[in-house]
């Protein structure tokens, strides 16, 4: 993996490659094993690699092509390096010794921008052209590696992350306080502005064209709309199973064993008992980790949710001979022994920090049996699990009246939902959003007022007319279901942008997290199946269920409730609401923290601490939620600033 850096002069300057230098060194904790760059006059690209690949020790970037037209750098992981050898007429013999970038450079020599269409993987790159003086920028579709800009009238500069950016003089060093306050209120990451001012990102999927005169962006991974016909549910089973191998097996290419975190739900189990089949035929072993709260916690359970998944983890990896479970228990560490460290890591705040504790000792398990390679399951939901509820107001809308009543009554029946439930599903997207509310306020005891859960400024909500933005991107504030499963689907992946997590985590740790829920090929095939093999027969997830009953444990298959890692979570915050306190008199100190949050009703909330009741969710909007991720927020904005207190 690597950290890219770019600077190209439009003025004339010739100190470009000085600029590089500087870009590069600041992103020194992000590739320790070897640093180089080119440089051509007024421009200079070069990247920092750590080694995680076993190609990486042919890995020589920049590398050159059309004798020296065109130079390129890559933080990259091809996985379908092989089927890409051969389609470039590669004899294996020399794929051997070509780190991925080398391949990467010869599919951009043989079909230009088309390639993006060929790749699976993690990339981003910036490939400099000479002859058509250009530069070229593109990130991988799910966005797994970060890659940041800034445009001037007289440079253009680049970086994987933005502290590379920062160690020009010319970028000033501040937040984007606007991107903070949309972050408080969970909205997408949509459009390019990162958090921080003045620096740009390129958007997951897109691809971007830089010259001296202008910049243009454009997506080019589109999910064409179609539909897999096959002869019965064993078909779509099979074929399933055969995408989730693919994904799993290309995700495993090392010499060590690699690592997975391991749940209690579908995504995390299906992958890791899908490594674990995979490389049984070897003498490599998966390390699984899962979170628990300390021995002895009990409680309390929120409902329809599990405190401790070590049992059904647990039964998976009893399945497998190659498994090796590892238990992860948080540390006595409160989640703000950590702020400085997330924004040294991830150059932005971190959504859920009451999470912290077990993330990052799972980076420490993983780390310290010398693991490089840590398995996820962060888009199962939304391709591999996808439940399939969406299909009872496809059919409403569609006026299949007799089909909906065959959807709905066996769900009844089963117990997942209540009439008054597959009601709602089925009309609440055309439900106006204001009677939505009311009705989940009067029969559910549900809020959805967004002060709720996020501790935005109301003069900050006002004027920057949030809510409006909000419907802009697609973010209903009322949560009413959605009429189509598509297009929820593909704006839910599009919301995120997990690129400066998994360099954090590279930096941090040394660590490359690997998604196979994220494999385009999996999700496109996911899209394009009929959406009743996913609710069929009164089944939640049934397409899933089927395709996972020869790997998974069938009471993890009939689970209905959800897991809840780091349920302890209020016993690491309880014994420092004297730090909270502090932390609150610096973010007061901090104008944009004051412009952004509410901080009157953060003092409130820790002077008027709860004795009990964390599971209510009263408590867990107000503290989990409000109180920690407005935290996080301030403690960003409050360093972006130049505060170190």
């Amino acid at each position: 993996m690597s950290a890219l850096a770019g600077l190209w002069r439009f003025d004339g300057r010739l100190d470009a490659a000085d600029g590089c230098t500087r870009v590069l060194a600041a992103q020194a904790l992000y590739g320790s094993d070897a640093s180089d760059q080119w440089s051509s006059g007024n421009i200079a690209i070069g990247r920092r690699l750590m080694r995680v690949l076993p190609e990486d020790a042919f890995d020589r970037q920049p590398l050159f092509g059309r004798g020296g037209r065109l130079a390129l750098i890559a933080d990259v992981r091809l996985d379908n390096r092989d089927e890409l050898s051969q389609a470039l007429n590669i004899p294996a013999s020399n794929a051997q010794s070509l780190c991925d970038a080398a391949i990467l450079l010869a599919a951009l020599q043989r079909w230009e921008e088309e390639a993006l269409d060929r790749l699976i993987g993690d990339f981003a790159f910036a490939l400099w052209d000479a002859a058509r003086q250009r530069l070229l920028l593109a990130r991988d579709p799910l966005g797994q590696r970060p890659l940041h800009y800034h445009r001037a009238s007289k440079f253009f500069a680049l970086a994987s992350m933005p502290k590379g950016l920062h160690a020009l003089a010319e970028i000033p060093y501040a937040p984007d306080e606007e991107r903070a306050a949309e972050f408080i209120l969970l909205m997408p990451e949509s459009g390019t502005r990162s958090f921080f001012a003045n620096i740009e990102r390129v958007q997951p999927g897109h691809v971007v064209t830089v010259t001296a005169q202008t910049l243009t962006a454009r997506r080019y991974w589109q999910p064409r709309r179609r539909r897999i016909e096959l002869s019965g549910p064993a078909e779509y089973g099979e074929a399933l199973r055969h995408q989730l191998d693919q994904a799993v097996k290309c995700r495993l290419r090392g010499n060590r064993d690699v690592g997975a975190c391991l749940s209690g739900g579908f995504d995390s189990t299906a992958v890791t008992a899908t490594a674990a089949r995979l490389l049984a035929p070897s003498s490599r072993r998966v390390i699984a980790f899962t979170a628990v709260p300390r021995a002895g916690y009990e409680g309390p359970c929120p409902r329809g949710q599990i405190i401790d998944e070590w049992p059904y983890a647990a039964a998976t990896a009893a399945m497998y001979a190659n498994i090796e479970h590892v238990a992860i228990r948080c540390p006595d560490r409160s989640p703000l022994d950590d702020l400085d460290r997330n924004f040294l890591l991830y150059d932005q705040p971190m959504l859920n920090i009451c999470n912290v504790g077990w993330v990052h000792s799972i980076n420490d398990a993983a780390r310290d049996r010398k693991l490089t390679v840590l398995l996820q399951g962060f888009m199962g939901n939304q391709g591999l699990s996808y439940s399939g509820i969406e299909l009872l107001p496809e059919l409403f809308a569609r006026g299949r009246w007799l089909r909906w009543w065959r959807a709905a009554h066996p769900l009844v029946a089963r117990r997942h939902l209540r009439w008054r439930g597959a009601i709602a599903q089925t009309l609440g997207p055309w439900c106006p959003a204001g009677l939505w509310i009311w009705l989940n306020r009067l029969i559910a005891g549900t809020e959805y007022d967004v002060r709720n859960y996020a501790a935005i400024n109301p003069t900050r909500l006002a004027e920057l007319d949030l809510p409006a933005r909000a419907r802009d991107r697609g973010l209903d504030l009322s949560y009413r279901p959605w009429k189509d499963g598509r297009s929820e689907r593909l704006w839910v992946l599009n919301r995120v942008d997990p690129g400066n997590f998994n360099k954090g985590t590279l930096g941090g740790w040394q660590i490359d997290q690997r998604d196979p829920t994220a494999d385009v090929r999996l999700l496109e095939f996911c899209l394009a199946v009929p959406m009743e093999q996913f609710l069929r027969e009164g089944m939640l997830r049934a397409l899933a269920q089927n395709a996972l009953a020869d790997r998974v444990p069938k009471f993890i298959l009939d689970e209905r409730r959800k897991g809840l890692q780091g349920a302890d979570w209020h016993e690491h915050l309880t014994p420092v609401r004297s730090e909270i306190t502090a932390e609150l008199a610096r973010l007061e100190s901090s104008p944009p923290a004051v412009r952004a949050l509410d901080l009157p009703r953060l003092r409130r909330l820790v002077e008027n601490w709860p004795s009990g009741g964390w599971e209510r969710d009263s408590v867990v909007s107000s503290y989990r939620l409000a109180l920690l991720r407005g935290i996080s927020t301030g403690h960003f904005l409050r360093r972006a600033t130049g505060g170190n207190q």
